[in-house]
């Protein structure tokens, strides 16, 4: 069995982007061969995107495909941004929003056992892991409908990063389009006030009572417990409220009127929105660079 030596697998790790331990098994593997190894880490894609299944793909862009009174989002994950902003990934991306939308796929798992050309969608993403080189995972695929009557109204920023689609009444695309960038920008929870849950109401105000509470115990001239609740708090629970319902947020691009006044002026109705930002729920790894090389050294040298 030939020697395998540090330079060996600096060299082939150079060559192929791969990892030290991955490049050591492929010099193993193939007796030194190095042209041998390069093609033993290609034919490992797919294991090698297996084994990536401990990282954190946090990174990514999300995405849309409209086909008629359909419309399909969905987030595709990286490791990294650098790897998001990639041919490969990017045309990947398209590839599975074209797939999606044509398809009777309503969540993730549905889309992940779809067959496109004799594979079934997970294997398409993990050979792609295997060839940029970074675990990529689907997620979060949602299936939105419109009535004829209505209108879709999609914005991206950022490539991506944030996608946002609206459905108005009408047909006035404009319009769509505008509430879109808004929500993207200002990020509201509910079109209205009547679509909060009561449990969240609830609590809010619960959250609200015992801050003012506080201030009030601490205030020179504390008010009575019963002027807190019955008047001060409404107010503020109100306030809070307004904030995170679309249509009474000042309109981003025109904040002298709120987003109901421009909707209703141009004669339509919000119906819903979706707003997705990638990354959204995940938790991100750090990485300690320098005890990572020092781990990866330590097992080479076993």
């Amino acid at each position: 069995m030939a020697n395998i030596t540090a330079q060996m697998v600096k060299e082939l790790r150079d060559k192929t982007s791969a990892g030290m331990l991955d490049c050591k098994k492929a010099l193993a593997a193939t007796d030194g061969d190095m042209e041998k190894a390069v093609t033993w880490l290609r034919e490992k894609g797919i294991a090698k995107a297996v084994k990536k299944e401990g990282a954190v793909a946090a990174e990514g862009l999300c995405s849309y495909a409209i086909s008629g009174n359909k419309c399909v989002v969905f987030e595709l994950n990286s490791q990294t941004d650098f790897v998001a902003q990639n041919e490969k990934f990017l045309n990947l991306l398209e590839k599975i929003g074209k797939i999606l939308v044509e398809s009777n796929a309503t969540n993730t798992e549905e889309a992940l056992g779809l067959v496109v050309d004799g594979k079934d969608l997970n294997t398409v993403i993990l050979e792609a892991s295997g060839v940029i080189g970074e675990k990529i995972t689907l997620r979060r695929v949602r299936v939105i409908e419109k009535n004829s009557n209505e209108v879709f109204g999609a914005y991206k920023h950022m490539r991506g990063r944030i996608i946002t689609i609206s459905i108005l009444s009408g047909n006035d695309d404009v319009v769509a389009k505008d509430i879109a960038m808004h929500v993207a920008a200002l990020n509201p929870k509910y079109v209205s006030k009547d679509d909060i849950p009561s449990d969240v109401i609830e609590n809010e105000r619960e959250i609200i009572l015992a801050a003012a509470l506080n201030e009030n115990a601490q205030s020179a001239k504390p008010k009575p417990e019963n002027i807190i609740a019955e008047r001060i708090v409404p107010g503020r629970l109100e306030k809070n409220l307004k904030e995170i319902c679309l249509l009474s947020q000042a309109f981003v691009k025109n904040p002298d009127q709120t987003v109901e006044a421009y909707v209703q002026g141009a004669k339509s109705h919000v119906v819903s929105f979706v707003r997705l930002e990638v990354g959204e729920g995940i938790e991100k790894q750090v990485n300690d660079f320098a005890a990572e090389v020092a781990a990866q050294s330590a097992a080479f040298n076993k």
